[in-house]
């Protein structure tokens, strides 16, 4: 016995509204990991309000690193323009000039970038006190070579 077309109507919308919420629940777990960021010059070229909370992206200028109390101090550069950043707190213990990083803030009335958030991107490899460089895989679980 087949049910009354009301009851198959009804499971119809049931589950196409499942499926909707489904949708809209792993795009937004989506969007949330997604991690979008601006460069100096973007941000040059743009208007941007003081305030807003950004991501910005660039390379530690070399000699533009100084640490004070509790902040550090350097400059971001994607080559064509620079941004000077203060971070609030102690920065990854990879961090240093001439390498890729990813800071999180707003710009403060002073034109600096004000950042409590720090990542570093850096070789995923391991240079030895000798000089000797492991590429990852080299070295079995004791930390020897094979």
């Amino acid at each position: 016995m087949r049910p009354p077309a009301t009851a198959r109507v009804r499971l119809a919308v049931v589950g196409v509204v499942a499926v909707a919420a489904l949708g809209v629940v792993a795009a937004s777990g989506l969007n949330d990991s997604l991690v979008y960021y601006r460069t100096a010059s973007e941000l040059s070229a743009g208007a941007l309000q003081q305030g807003e909370r950004i991501r910005l992206g660039g390379m530690v200028q070399p000699e533009s690193v100084s640490h004070g109390d509790a902040a550090v101090r350097f400059v971001l550069t994607d080559g064509a323009a620079d941004v000077t950043v203060e971070h609030r707190g102690d920065p990854p213990g990879v961090f240093q000039e001439g390498q890729g990083a990813l800071v999180e803030g707003a710009f403060g009335p002073d034109g600096v970038f004000r950042s409590d958030f720090l990542v570093v991107k850096h070789a995923n490899e391991y240079r030895a006190s000798d000089g000797e460089v492991y590429q990852p895989g080299e070295l079995e679980a004791g930390g020897t070579r094979p």
